[in-house]
């Protein structure tokens, strides 16, 4: 069957494809998206300790801009530039179609899309469960550069 691609009028039957969270998993899902953007919230991290705790020693991250960035590196950026920091709530940025899935015991994998004042991307992000919370594996930011994109079938 060929590739199809999906308009507007489709892309509501493609959220149940996309968007899909197994109703066992929803707390989880409800659980992780309080904590969604990712270094853009008050509850993902609100001190250095919260920070070091939630971000796991082997995390990186691919942004939208396609560069690879490390949890060093990300770390010694926000120390060092603290006005770089953008609060999404404040800022109006504006977060939906979340979904998680399981990938493996204690691992998720949640997905969603961020509109930052008209800068659209997909996100996604590994989330481990660990003894001290919850806790990132990886991140990656998608630019969404087509509307109805998707493909199905």
């Amino acid at each position: 069957m060929a590739d199809k691609h999906i308009g507007t009028r489709e892309a509501a039957a493609a959220n149940d494809i996309f968007t899909r969270t197994e109703p066992e998993l929803l707390p989880i899902l409800e659980e992780l998206r309080s904590r969604e953007p990712i270094f853009h919230t008050p509850r993902f991290a609100s001190s250095p300790e919260d920070l070091e705790r939630a971000v796991a020693p082997e995390f990186w991250e691919v942004g939208a801009s396609g560069r690879r960035y490390s949890r060093a590196f990300i770390f010694r950026t926000l120390a060092k530039e603290p006005a770089r920091y953008v609060n999404a709530e404040e800022a109006g940025w504006r977060a939906d179609g979340f979904a998680v899935c399981r990938l493996g015991p204690g691992t998720y994998l949640l997905t969603y899309l961020l509109d930052q004042a008209g800068r659209r991307t997909r996100r996604a992000t590994i989330w481990e469960r660990s003894a001290e919370g919850w806790r990132i594996l990886y991140h990656q930011g998608t630019p969404i550069v087509l509307e109805g994109d998707d493909m199905l079938d």
